[in-house]
Order: C-alpha cells, then sequence, then structure tokens
C-alpha cells in the first residue's frame, strides 16, 4: 500500500507542473497569445507531439519544472500572436496564471484533505473548533538512539507504538507520546512484550528496557539517555466538515507565513556563510551552512518526503501535495529571475518607467536567472543527498 501511495504522490507531484504550466497555457490562448511547446520537465526531450492544434506536447529529460513556450517571448516582439505584442494587462494574467491556478489546486486539495482527516503539523494549527473531530492519534516512533533497546529490538522510524505487556499481566496501552516515558520507567529494567504497527501490520518485539540506575546517572552527562532509547512523535488526524474551506485557507496562511519565515533563515544563512567564507571564519561558515541548508530541500528531499509519508497513509501525501502546491505559488510570485515572479516584476517595472527591455537584456537576465537556479537547485540535491542517505 505504501508503494502504490509513494506512486500516486510522485504522479501528483508531477500534477502539479501540469496544473500550473496550464495555467499559462489556457490563459495565454484565450487572451490571443499564440502556444509553440507545452513541455513537462526541462530539456533534452524525451518525447514530441505535434497536436491539431498547432503547438507541441513534450516530456524531458530534467524533472525540475515544466514550461510554456509563447510565440514572440521578448518585449520588442511586435507581430500579432505574439507574447510581446501583448498588452501589459494580458502579460501579467498570463505570467500570474501559473501561480494562480497552483494556489487554487493547493486549497482544493487542503479542503479535501480537511474532510477527510487532516494530520497536525503546526502546533496551534488552524482549526474551526466547534466543527473538528479527533479521528486518531497515534504514537510513532521518531529517532532511535544507537545501540538503545528499541535499536536492539528492530524498531524503525515511523513505527507505531500500540501497547507494553510484561507477561503474566495485561497489556498497557499507549495513547500519547506524554505517557510513553511514564509507562517505560514502570517497567524500568524488565523485558517486556512491545506491540507495534508497521506498514498495516501488528507486530511484537521483545524488548529489555534500561534500568532506572543507567538513566538517572546518564541524565548527568551531555547525553542522557531513555529506558526505551526513542524521541517518540505523534500523528493526528483532524476531521471538519461544513468548516474544510475554512481551514484549509487558515492552513494556508500558516504555511505561508511559515515558508517566508522559512527564506529569511535561509537568506540569514547564506549570508553568514559567505560572510564566513570571505572572513576565514570557519564557525560562521558553518552555522550559516546548516541554517541555509536546513530551510530548502529539492528533488531527493521531495521524494524521501512522500516515501516517508506514504507509511502514514493517503491524507499525509496529500497534504504534503496541497503544501508542495502552495509552496509552488509563493515561489513563483517572488521577483526571482527566470521564474514567473520575476518576469512579471521586471515587465511591470519596465512599463512603470516606460522604457521596455531589449530582447538582448531580457535574454541576460532570465538565462542568468535560469543558471543561478539550476546550480541552486544542484547544490540542494547534494545536500539532500548527503542529508537523507
Amino acid at each position: 500500500m505504501s508503494i502504490l501511495l509513494l506512486v500516486v504522490g510522485i504522479i501528483l507531484f508531477i500534477g502539479l507542473v501540469v496544473v500550473h504550466e496550464f495555467g499559462h497555457f489556457i490563459v495565454a490562448r484565450r487572451n490571443g497569445v499564440e502556444v509553440e511547446e507545452f513541455g513537462i520537465f526541462f530539456p533534452p526531450r524525451l518525447y514530441k507531439h505535434k497536436t491539431k492544434a498547432g503547438w507541441d506536447f513534450t516530456i524531458n529529460l530534467l524533472p525540475l519544472g515544466g514550461f510554456v513556450r509563447l510565440k514572440g517571448e521578448h518585449d520588442s516582439d511586435t507581430e500579432p500572436g505574439t507574447f510581446g505584442a501583448a498588452s501589459t494587462w494580458v502579460k501579467s494574467k498570463i505570467m500570474a496564471a501559473g501561480v494562480v491556478f497552483n494556489l487554487i489546486a493547493a486549497l482544493v486539495i487542503l479542503t479535501f484533505v480537511a474532510l477527510v482527516g487532516m494530520p497536525k503539523l503546526i502546533d496551534n494549527q488552524f482549526t474551526v473548533k466547534s466543527d473538528t473531530q479527533l479521528v486518531t492519534n497515534k504514537v510513532l516512533v521518531g529517532y532511535i538512539e544507537p545501540d538503545s533497546p528499541a535499536h536492539k529490538a528492530g524498531l524503525q522510524s515511523q513505527d507505531e507504538i500500540t501497547a507494553f505487556r510484561l507477561p503474566g499481566y495485561s497489556p498497557v496501552g499507549i495513547k500519547s507520546a506524554k505517557q510513553l516515558p511514564s509507562v517505560t520507567k514502570q517497567f524500568a529494567g524488565k523485558t517486556v512484550d512491545l506491540y507495534y504497527t508497521r506498514a498495516g501490520h501488528e507486530n511484537v518485539a521483545k524488548v529489555s528496557l534500561r534500568t532506572s540506575g543507567v538513566v538517572d546517572a546518564s541524565k548527568k552527562t551531555d547525553k542522557p539517555k531513555g529506558y526505551l532509547g526513542i524521541a517518540p512523535t505523534e500523528f493526528t488526524l483532524q476531521r471538519s466538515t461544513w468548516s474544510a474551506p475554512i481551514v484549509a485557507v487558515g492552513f494556508s496562511a500558516q504555511v505561508t507565513a511559515l515558508t517566508f519565515q522559512g527564506l529569511g533563515h535561509a537568506v540569514g544563512g547564506l549570508g553568514s556563510l559567505i560572510a564566513g567564507a570571505v572572513t576565514g571564519n570557519t564557525t560562521a561558515r558553518q552555522n550559516g551552512q546548516t541554517d541555509a541548508s536546513s530551510q530548502v530541500s529539492g528533488p531527493v528531499g521531495i521524494f524521501v518526503i512522500l516515501k516517508d509519508g506514504s507509511l502514514l497513509g493517503y491524507q499525509f501525501v496529500l497534504l504534503i501535495i496541497g503544501i508542495i502546491s502552495l509552496t509552488l505559488a509563493i515561489m513563483n510570485i517572488l521577483p526571482i529571475p527566470a521564474l514567473d515572479g520575476g518576469r512579471l516584476w521586471f515587465t511591470l517595472v519596465a512599463r512603470a518607467i516606460k522604457r521596455p527591455m531589449s530582447a538582448r537584456t531580457e535574454e541576460i537576465i532570465n538565462a542568468t536567472g535560469f543558471f543561478l537556479l539550476i546550480g541552486l537547485i544542484i547544490l540542494i540535491t547534494l545536500v539532500d543527498v548527503k542529508r537523507f542517505f
């Protein structure tokens, strides 16, 4: 089941690219701008189909996004049917359409997730209390201490802990992460049956918990230990009915605020990284690198998140897809060269000062931004590989 959810998650992620580019595509055609190519991913080209309407549909090799190539994309183009000949209002609509379509997709997905059960990811996550029902609350294995009782028993991250049982006694159910330390302390130094669920299958493991003496002694060191040796986490699903669209909007606002907060940390970390490299301050450089890299993730990171999320059910996978769609909308509206927001803001500024950019200037700006973006994606991918593997 988890493999199926992973495949569905990847397909939905690709679907977000299609939705974004379809926004550009449909708005351009409805406003008289001719489309020459609708591309999924970036070249080199793997597949090409010439449609009856005259535009090419292509599937390309590099899974870094997609594109819609319009006729005459430079401001200096004046031939009818070209992007350059369109009014500023039409150009703005075309460039903003991908953002709008991703935002709509995010709200639709998040509304559906709120209806079937939205995972709780944020402290004080937005919800309408009078219309919120707790669907499930699972205690999951997070971090596992090396050579701990949990590690020796074969527990893995994302396993759901359901109960402990001392032989000859009734099982003690685990209902919350806060309950776990008191239960393991109760069975300190004893061998118990640990009931857990992995990928939908119930399992039992023999676990010899640490003694109180070992745990108490470790608290005086810089590496305190627990009786079981894990950092538990909770997976909570909250379901809404009539308020689902409101929850989707409120949650989107929270994610947007956190996204800008994360971008701020990433930019600050990048500044520290550059300053540390220039001044030779190794500590500042390393801290900056950590701050910057911890706030971003690329294709590899998204794959890992979807893979791990597939173990938690379809609600979590859909939630991640909704968040990615929202993030795509946010990033593409920012004035970043080579992205929609960069082109939009450059166009608006050029019109404001009444000095349209030359084709050469546009090409230099967009090409520079594109190569910087590709370089950043490659760097983030290397960081992700190091982080997750």
